[in-house]
């Protein structure tokens, strides 16, 4: 069985910006990511709205691919984070993230 985790990131775009937020996410962020030793893929979903009585928590979820010690990623996410190597966007709505981090059933 693989050891392989994912990390699943929930969000949204800032109010009025959801082409900024789709093109930094698409172009920018995704490959800032995966450039993280650890991190070896990642694929972006729309969310399909099935219950029209419930609004979605978020309209966007990103999947990233671990092969390396989660924490480990996570510290090096931090550190990049806002530098040169990984920019943010004030497209990303930071008030709406969800993360979690998920493993195969043995």
């Amino acid at each position: 069985m693989s050891d392989k985790k994912q990390f699943l990131v929930f969000s949204n775009p800032t109010p009025g910006k959801e082409d900024e937020y789709n093109s930094w996410y698409d172009n920018q962020h995704l490959a800032d990511v995966c450039a993280i030793p650890g991190v070896s893929g990642a694929s972006r979903y729309n969310i399909v709205q099935l219950d029209p009585n419930a609004a979605p928590a978020h309209k966007y979820l990103a999947i990233y691919e671990l092969d390396g010690d989660p924490a480990a990623v996570f510290a090096e996410l931090g550190v990049r984070a806002g530098t040169d190597k990984m920019p943010m966007s004030d497209a990303l709505d930071l008030s709406t993230i969800g993360m979690s981090i998920w493993e195969p059933r043995s």
